[in-house]
């Protein structure tokens, strides 16, 4: 049993009073954004009301301080994913940017015609199109790891898949769609034998668990700050650093240079290098409070939390006739899709809705996904630590609803 005060929890979350449509809003969509505790709203108030000022290039003041604060941020998210070096962490706009930085600088130095990428179906679109795109440009070839009926990716059949073509695999963590959360650990081990590098998605984990990237050994690792109660419009691609040295940039512009001449430009070191422009210094310092909370409330205790929520979710869902559960990996976090006989799932999300409960309806830019299951898309209630039992049993009454209006 988790030993968190949930209602003291959700007092540092200003949204969740709210009234929906005259109801009290019930949040399950925390896969796709979850909320923000107070501390991350008056930390990015504070900084624009009285701190503001571009970073590193500054030599007065407000400058220098916020370029501190800035580093010290960097430092934060190098202790929470356990990276060796706070130059690793490259900070971004958010998951989609990091997985296109690495297809477009290690493609560019690394993929050649007749090259293979390896994919695996549970993935998001954001890690399927960009290696797509690659494959195009560099007429290399895109393997998908297939996956049963659970929703478990085929490790036996992603081994076959492996050969002396393949240069790089790209896999999520956990997939946004199902909660499937995968053996990475054991996926990156059969890269590494082959001298593969690997990419993982991390966008849906490390919300609801401790990440250790040096554990993982994994190459590369991406995660988004607004799906970890952080502020939207920043994101983490840590690389290792062997890698980010040898690739080329993916964005040039300010701060990402060393020497500029109109002969030739010289590139900064790490991780400048990656970080073209003026970076989002405030949302960045807005993550680190994120990471800052979420340590507070302890990973251990939000993953046997969301854990003990998921099972009574599934329990509750389970014994709804008529309703059928899409993704039921014996791994899982906090995430259920479903579907409900004769009933579109859009439809039903709209009457769910009007009960003041927020779910995602269709396929969750997983379409490949939906294909495999033959499905159109899925009704998804994905849960936080700072939702409860009782919002669950709201949710199965919305259902009930739906099957009276339905027929």
């Amino acid at each position: 049993m988790s030993n968190l005060n949930i209602q003291k929890i959700r007092n540092d979350f200003p949204i969740l009073s709210q009234q929906v449509y005259k109801k009290p809003l019930v949040y399950f969509d925390n896969g796709a954004t979850t909320q923000k505790p107070q501390v991350v709203i008056d930390e990015e108030l504070k900084i624009y009301t009285h701190e503001n000022s571009n970073i590193h290039r500054g030599v007065h003041y407000l400058s220098e301080q916020l370029t501190q604060r800035y580093e010290d941020a960097r430092k934060v998210v190098q202790k929470f994913i356990n990276a060796p070096h706070d130059h690793e962490v490259i900070f971004t706009s958010g998951t989609t940017e990091s997985i296109n930085t690495i297809a477009f600088s290690f493609g560019e130095k690394y993929i050649h015609e007749g090259d293979e990428i390896i994919i695996s179906t549970l993935e998001h679109h954001a890690n399927i199109v960009p290696w797509q795109m690659l494959c195009e440009r560099k007429n290399a070839v895109l393997k998908v790891i297939p996956v049963n009926e659970k929703g478990e990716l085929l490790v036996g059949e992603y081994e076959k898949l492996i050969s002396t073509k393949t240069k790089i695999v790209a896999v999520n963590h956990v997939s946004n769609a199902l909660g499937t959360v995968n053996d990475v650990k054991r996926i990156i081990e059969i890269a590494h034998q082959y001298d593969i590098p690997v990419l993982i998605d991390g966008a849906q984990s490390v919300q609801h668990g401790k990440v250790d990237v040096q554990e993982l050994d994994c190459d590369f690792f991406v995660f988004s700050g607004h799906k970890i109660y952080g502020p939207n419009g920043i994101g983490v691609l840590y690389g290792k650093e062997k890698w980010l040295n040898q690739m080329p940039p993916f964005m040039t512009g300010g701060e990402m240079i060393k020497k500029v001449t109109f002969e030739k430009t010289t590139f900064n070191e790490l991780p400048f290098k990656f970080e073209a422009g003026t970076p989002n210094y405030v949302a960045a310092i807005g993550l680190a409070k994120a990471i800052d909370y979420i340590q507070n409330v302890g990973l251990e205790n939000i993953s046997t939390y969301e854990k003990e929520l998921l099972d009574y979710a599934t329990q509750k869902l389970e014994a709804i006739e008529g309703l059928k559960i899409v993704g039921t990996a014996k791994e899982k976090v906090s995430v259920i899709s479903f579907n409900l006989e004769n009933i579109h799932h859009y439809d039903a999300g709209m009457v769910i809705d009007k009960m003041g409960i927020a779910v995602r309806t269709g396929h969750h830019c997983a379409e490949p996904l939906m294909q495999r299951f033959n499905i159109e898309g899925t009704i998804r209630a994905s849960f936080s630590f700072y939702n409860t039992k009782e919002e669950v049993d709201k949710l199965c009454d919305a259902i009930s609803t739906v099957k009276q209006m339905f027929g």
